[in-house]
């Protein structure tokens, strides 16, 4: 029976809200044949993520990050929007008291909203006022939390994505960067 309560008492779920900015490669690296001279790089990413570690510091979670603005798409005048989405496995050793590396690694998507006005679909009816580019993607990354009062911390964390066939900007991979704030439920700290 001790085995059962230790393992349960291990189990942890944290829930984060962060800001983050991005870096990719520069437009002039674009070719305009595999990719277009727009780039990634910068802008305010507000976003949410939460995870579930099962046992041993071992667990998955998942993650979504966003444009807090609408970007000008090349100087076009196309409002567009990117938005990264990923689960992941995570490994969460403890560092040193009240302090947890978190090592994550998984798949998703970099879906990019282009708003193009309204469009309605004569079959369907539905009407949007965005068109969608989706990509499928890998990342990888880490930060470390530090507890700050009781459940409460702060994690600076950084992701690298590596984007499949990112026509639409000038390379196939970004950086994001920037720090959480969240809870954690359950378990030690």
């Amino acid at each position: 029976m001790a085995g059962v309560t230790d393992s349960a008492h291990a189990q942890r779920v944290d829930f984060a809200f962060g800001l983050s900015t991005t870096t990719a490669p520069s437009a002039s690296n674009a070719n305009g044949v595999d990719h277009q001279p727009v780039s990634l790089t910068g802008g305010a990413y507000p976003g949410l993520s939460g995870d579930f570690l099962l046992f041993h510091n071992v667990g998955f979670g998942a993650e979504i990050f966003w444009k807090a603005s609408q970007g000008n798409y090349g100087g076009q005048g196309l409002g567009y929007r990117p938005l990264f989405w990923n689960i992941n496995a995570i490994y969460s050793p403890r560092l040193a008291r009240h302090t947890y590396a978190e090592l994550v690694g998984g798949i998703g998507g970099l879906s990019t909203r282009f708003y193009t006005g309204t469009y309605c679909d004569p079959y369907s009816g539905f009407c949007s006022t965005y068109q969608s580019s989706n990509h499928f993607d890998a990342d990888f990354g880490g930060g470390i939390k530090f507890y700050v009062k009781g459940g409460f911390f702060v994690r600076p964390e950084a992701r690298f994505y590596v984007i499949h066939n990112n026509l639409e900007f000038s390379g196939n991979y970004a950086t994001r960067y920037g720090a959480s704030i969240g809870y954690t439920f359950g378990g030690s700290r």
